[in-house]
């Protein structure tokens, strides 16, 4: 029988402190517009797949923590919760994010469910197998070192717990791959900077989408940090994919 070879990963980004510096100034600069502009350039549809993502974990047993990583303004920790009703701690690289989280959390009186903290995804300060699961809404393309991101986040989760990932993707259909191909390029960052006055954060939404390497290619990173992919889910047209994976 002849032996099967793996293609090396190859790395995703080479500069890795800048790209981390690089995003966390950006997503300071938008935090007080990020919401609104999630649900107005996904006309809301992000809502769904949020909730979508969540129910990838309500077979699991047992479920007593959960680790939002690149929680942003505190949207998947706080949905999983209400959904799951257990602990979930949130950590982002974005103060400015973290701020408005920590607002939303307590006017929804969860301080005692919610913890939300800054951390950069590449060093989480938990100890090893500390959750039962992990998950990331839209936060893993900005990793800057995209291999060690995932590590960290494998290396948190406990033997048979899951991580779930929601991300963007690429449509790869006609006719949805072109419409999609010109509204990222041409009308979200115009949006995006009419509402927010930063035009380099949705100049590099387009940007990093299509760099992320997604499908089968993302779930090879998963595979090298000791993860097995168990599903793959796409979402409206491939617009976005949530990845199910266990750890081994």
């Amino acid at each position: 029988m002849e032996e099967k070879t793996t293609t090396p990963i190859k790395p995703y980004y080479q500069e890795g402190q800048s790209k981390a510096s690089e995003v966390e100034q950006m997503f300071n600069a938008i935090a007080p517009k990020y919401d609104l502009l999630n649900h107005l350039l996904s006309m809301n549809i992000d809502k769904s797949w949020r909730r979508k993502a969540i129910r990838a974990l309500s077979d699991l047993s047992p479920l007593d923590h959960i680790l939002d990583v690149a929680t942003g303004t505190g949207d998947l920790a706080i949905l999983a919760h209400k959904m799951l009703g257990v602990p979930v701690t949130g950590t982002d690289l974005t103060e400015g994010m973290i701020e408005i989280g920590r607002q939303k959390v307590q006017k929804l009186g969860l301080q005692n469910q919610i913890e939300l903290a800054k951390a950069d995804s590449e060093a989480l300060p938990f100890q090893d197998n500390s959750f039962d699961a992990v998950t990331v809404a839209f936060g893993v393309r900005n990793y800057a070192h995209l291999d060690k991101g995932l590590a960290e986040m494998a290396r948190v989760i406990r033997k048979g717990g899951r991580m779930v990932i929601l991300e963007f993707s690429k449509p790869r259909t006609f006719p949805m791959k072109q419409l999609y191909m010109f509204y990222f390029k041409n009308i979200l960052p115009l949006i995006g900077r009419c509402v927010s006055k930063d035009s380099r954060a949705y100049e590099y939404l387009p940007e990093s989408v299509l760099a992320f390497p997604d499908g089968a290619d993302f779930e090879r990173y998963l595979i090298s940090v000791g993860m097995n992919p168990i599903k793959r889910i796409s979402l409206t047209f491939g617009i976005a994919t949530i990845y199910i994976a266990e750890k081994q």
